[in-house]
């Protein structure tokens, strides 16, 4: 089965192998965006055919025990290379290429942020959560690094497998001590070789990889 159509741009990145994380489930849609028609003039008309967005967002989980926490999740920020809306696969080779006709809903930090929040209102029970920081002055902070976010494919051809990395740290807002850190990763193969299939690999191990950084955060909090 033949993959699915890469960019001819490319940059180098590293081929990581992580350990299997457990995976929940985050539910996605996505919707083709349509090229505008009748705008009466050669100037708004395009032969290059409009990508195809996609977005993940968080299902409905069961919330844990309350926290009395106010928590605020801060931009991410991402590896070069991952910092951008365009969705990411990796050879073992280590190039790193970009499926086309295809992006995500917005820059990836943008993704990862709104996954963050969304996966917290869905699992944690904690008093308040944003992106606002300067909405909890008194409270505590999520900083996340996006160190893997790509469909690695191996050397048998076959699916790939998508792996999420992320590093998170928790802290007090007041005055910036850090309270705990951890890593949460996930890798989820592909069922088949076409981009519906490796869209959902992807919502899969970003569930799965959010759900830890949610437990981890949770456990930190609740011990405050």
């Amino acid at each position: 089965m033949s993959r699915p159509a890469l960019s001819p741009e490319a940059a180098g990145g590293k081929r990581i192998r992580r350990p299997f994380a457990a995976s929940f489930t985050f539910a996605f849609t996505f919707t083709a965006l349509c090229a505008v028609s009748g705008c009466g003039g050669s100037l708004f008309q395009s032969k290059t055919a409009p990508p195809t967005v996609y977005r993940l967002s968080a299902a409905t989980g069961t919330p844990g025990a309350p926290i009395a926490a106010d928590l605020a999740v801060l931009r991410p920020r991402v590896r070069p290379g991952l910092d951008t809306d365009r969705i990411a696969a990796a050879y073992p080779d280590r190039r790193l290429d970009y499926y086309a006709g295809a992006r995500w809903g917005g820059p990836l930090d943008e993704v990862a942020q709104d996954l963050a929040v969304e996966a917290f209102h869905a699992e944690a029970n904690l008093r308040n959560v944003s992106s606002d920081a300067s909405a909890f002055q008194g409270g505590y902070w999520l900083e996340l690094d996006v160190e893997d976010f790509q469909a690695e494919y191996g050397a048998d051809g076959g699916p790939p497998t998508v792996v999420v990395r992320l590093r998170g740290r928790v802290g007090g807002a007041a005055d910036r001590r850090l309270l705990g850190q951890f890593v949460a990763n996930a890798r989820q193969r592909a069922t088949g070789n076409h981009l519906a299939a490796i869209v959902e690999a992807y919502e899969r191990a970003a569930d799965a990889a959010f759900s830890q950084i949610v437990a981890e955060t949770s456990t930190v909090l609740a011990q405050r």
